[in-house]
């Protein structure tokens, strides 16, 4: 018998492996991954599936939120029909709400959800732009869409939501004072009352009249809805409950990093250990992205900078739950052809501690301000990108990440 042979039938003794074989690394059971993953080429699969959902009139789009009910999706944006870009002190900025066929991948109408100086039934808004929109089903036939009205340095600006109807494709007559109830009681949605609540427990900077918006939405917890808050230009922000009418706030607790750091726009989630994590922009400084942390929801670390996200940009992250594995979405401040925001990085991760890179998305277009929805097995994206102007704010675009 030759020697080959005796080692076969030792290997088929042994489990059936060659020595050849046993010296191949075993597979880490851990990873979310195949071995050599191309994330660049799975972004520029999902980017190629991408289509726009802002009308033709449209110039400038922005920071887009949106729901998928069956075969339809549902997208606000904030808009403009002057010029690229976008702006809380331009007046002419207002929100859409795009009806998206998912079986054709086309968008069947837009509607106007509000604009300055619209009159309702019940009231008329004020001058001044209608901004960072976000929507969510409220019932079996209703959406609920929220905007901010705010001219900066001239009022205090106040979010307001307007209700959709899906039997009969309307919008309600009236407009509707969104609420905020704090130590103090319960008042309109406005940066003073955030504000007030955060300076009884020390918060220090200077407050901002506009700024405040719904800014990472409803993820349920323990049959609770949840929605960060963030007064941008008064660098604040605060975990709240939303109540069972969807009309109120409640503020839960306030994170704003050490003093000198100003932080804006987090995203939030909950850990499998029932800890709380946030991933903030961070305005000041080294733009890289810093992470605040919470037992409870109510008391938050100063937070830090995380060894998994360097070379961050000032600009939103995302940080969604979907199937038991966390996205962690990030602007990277590498530049493609000098374009700003033309790097963004999704890492997936069981624990929210080990992350591997799953999307890198390169484009000239800039890739900024997603937002990640699941429904139904599918992960469907809205992003802001552009062509010419260097904000690259021109227009939302739409489709399928997984």
């Amino acid at each position: 018998m030759n020697t080959r042979l005796l080692l076969c039938l030792a290997a088929l003794l042994a489990g059936c492996s060659t020595p050849e074989e046993k010296k191949r690394p075993e597979p880490d059971a851990r990873r979310l991954l195949p071995e050599g993953w191309d994330a660049k080429a799975a972004g520029d699969q999902v980017m190629a599936g991408l289509f726009k959902v802002t009308g033709s009139e449209v110039k400038g789009a922005h920071d887009a939120h949106f729901v998928v009910l069956g075969e339809r999706a549902y997208v606000v944006a904030e808009v403009n029909n002057r010029q690229a870009g976008e702006a809380a002190d331009w007046p002419f900025v207002y929100v859409t709400l795009s009806v998206v066929d998912l079986r054709n991948d086309r968008l069947l109408e837009v509607l106007t959800v509000a604009r300055s100086e619209q009159a309702f039934a019940n009231e008329t808004l004020p001058v001044g732009a209608c901004f960072v929109p976000r929507i969510r089903q409220i019932g079996p036939k209703t959406l609920r869409c929220w905007f901010a009205s705010e001219q900066p340095g001239k009022r205090q600006s106040q979010t307001y939501y307007r209700d959709f109807d899906l039997g009969t494709r309307t919008f309600e007559r009236e407009v509707h004072r969104m609420k905020l109830r704090t130590s103090d009681g319960v008042f309109d949605l406005q940066p003073r009352h955030l504000y007030a609540d955060a300076a009884k427990q020390g918060f220090a900077r200077k407050p901002a009249d506009a700024g405040l918006y719904l800014f990472d939405n409803f993820k349920e917890f323990d049959g609770r809805t949840y929605v960060a808050i963030n007064n941008y230009l008064g660098a604040q922000q605060a975990l709240c409950l939303l109540n069972a009418a969807a009309d109120t706030l409640e503020v839960v607790g306030h994170f704003n990093g050490p003093g000198q750091h100003a932080l804006t726009e987090p995203a939030v989630n909950r850990l499998p250990d029932g800890t709380w994590l946030a991933i903030c922009r961070k305005e000041n400084g080294d733009p890289n992205y810093w992470f605040c942390e919470s037992r409870d929801g109510r008391t938050w670390t100063p937070g830090g900078h995380r060894p998994f996200v360097v070379g961050g940009a000032a600009s939103k992250p995302t940080f969604d739950r979907f199937d038991d594995v966390y996205y962690l979405g990030w602007q990277e401040r590498t530049r493609i052809e000098g374009v700003s925001r033309s790097v963004f990085n999704v890492d997936v991760s069981r624990d929210g501690r080990t992350w591997e890179r799953k999307y890198r998305f390169e484009t000239v277009k800039s890739f900024q301000y997603p937002t990640f929805v699941e429904s139904d097995g599918a992960i469907w994206l809205a992003v802001t990108q552009g062509d010419a102007d260097p904000s690259r704010k021109e227009r939302i675009m739409f489709g399928r990440l997984e």
